[in-house]
């Protein structure tokens, strides 16, 4: 006698296939939801963000909607930064949470789903994660902190200086309209001193 096949719900979500039609779709606390249509602002930002990123190291590789395995979770962040040695040389999703997560909110988007992603990605090794709002006009910046016995310490893979280089490139390159700019004053302390 065979014993039944079980499936979680999360591999009965990544057999659907529609799952990968633009735009994608996610699997977040057990429910499916597909982003919504990035907006031209977003879509540039996006763009300008990947590009700078990529520009400023080798060591990691900004991709635009990758899909993540982080179980139970299947995000697709819209930008997400993984060190070159944890890509796979096969194509398919990235096993495990990207180094850093950036989401840029849509004016239609739940802050509080978004907000459940990042803060799952980074109880699960994801170490630095940006909530962009364009209509705000803030970035929200979260780091996966440490607890080490009774002191709690950040473990910085992105440094503030490295952070500062691809968000100042951005602003030089970007084809944003000027009311963005002030995005760039809120991502870390060195950037007002910097810019």
């Amino acid at each position: 006698m065979q014993s039944p096949i079980i499936t979680s719900p999360l591999d009965a979500f990544l057999q659907q296939p529609h799952i990968e039609e633009s735009p994608a779709w996610e699997f977040i606390q057990g429910q499916t939801l597909q982003k919504p249509m990035p907006t031209l602002f977003h879509s540039r930002l996006q763009r300008n963000l990947v590009n700078a990123i990529n520009k400023q190291t080798q060591t990691y590789e900004a991709i635009q909607e990758l899909r993540c395995i982080v179980p139970p979770f299947s995000p697709v962040p819209d930008i997400a930064v993984v060190k070159s040695t944890r890509l796979s040389e096969e194509d398919g999703p990235l096993q495990g949470s990207p180094d850093w997560l950036i989401e840029i909110r849509s004016p239609d988007q739940n802050t509080l789903d978004l907000q459940k992603k990042i803060l799952h990605c980074l109880s699960n090794e994801t170490q630095l994660a940006w909530l962009i709002d364009i209509q705000r006009r803030q970035i929200r910046k979260e780091r996966r902190t440490e607890d080490k016995g009774d002191n709690t310490k950040e473990k910085k893979v992105f440094s503030d200086l490295y952070v500062l280089l691809v968000t100042k490139y951005c602003l030089n390159h970007s084809s944003l309209p000027c009311p963005l700019s002030p995005l760039v004053l809120q991502v870390c302390p060195l950037t007002r001193v910097l810019l």
